[in-house]
């Protein structure tokens, strides 16, 4: 069962996001916070698989209570659910500590789905929005064979450690090409260059 905690500042969309939620019979909403510094506190208290947090919030709002979140509970996700797709906002959620980003429009299947994915340790992000997070001039002939390799894995959820461990090479090795790759696609973290791999990086050499 993943447990989720519900932040959003508008009673009737806090009661609605519940139902959609407990749809499927595998998520249980255990708590639900009309702005980010009681989601905080609640987060501390609960300590939920996930949290699906709005943006635009009293008090605190969404990206400050992410970060919040993030540092107090760092076993808990986060999944941003907004109406804001510019590309300023998603960067900011990202940036603290965000796992995915939905939109308010989505299906109560794709909400559900982005869940479970993030409570996998996945990021799904409404396709609207990906494209915020990636480089206005793709890059990707400017990086090394190996380069490629290292991203692909990432696109695939590895960790560093694993990533060495399958290409033969030192963590601080995959770690040294992860810098260079970031600087090269203009992203700043491992999310951000996962969808950037995704979207330009073919499936094998």
């Amino acid at each position: 069962m993943i447990r989720v905690l519900v932040a959003d500042d508008h009673a009737m969309v806090r009661e609605g996001l519940s139902a959609v939620l407990a749809g499927d019979g595998d998520i249980e909403v255990i708590g639900s916070a009309a702005h980010g510094a009681e989601a905080i506190a609640l987060a501390v208290e609960l300590e939920p698989d996930v949290v699906v947090m709005d943006l635009s919030m009293p008090v605190m709002d969404g990206v400050q209570a992410t970060r919040g979140v993030r540092g107090r509970v760092p076993s808990t996700r986060v999944l941003v659910l907004t109406s804001f797709s510019d590309r300023a906002r998603v960067r900011q959620a990202i940036e603290a500590g965000a796992t995915g980003y939905q939109l308010k429009d989505a299906e109560p299947s794709e909400l559900r789905a982005a869940v479970r994915a993030v409570a996998a340790g996945n990021a799904p992000f409404d396709p609207r929005v990906a494209g915020a997070l990636l480089p206005t001039s793709p890059a990707e002939d400017g990086l090394s064979p190996r380069e490629r390799e290292v991203l692909r894995l990432v696109a695939q959820g590895y960790a560093n450690k694993q990533i060495a461990t399958e290409l033969g090479i030192a963590e601080r090795t995959v770690k040294a090409h992860l810098g260079s790759v970031f600087r090269q696609i203009d992203v700043v973290d491992r999310t951000s260059a996962a969808i950037w791999a995704r979207d330009h990086l073919p499936a094998a050499d």
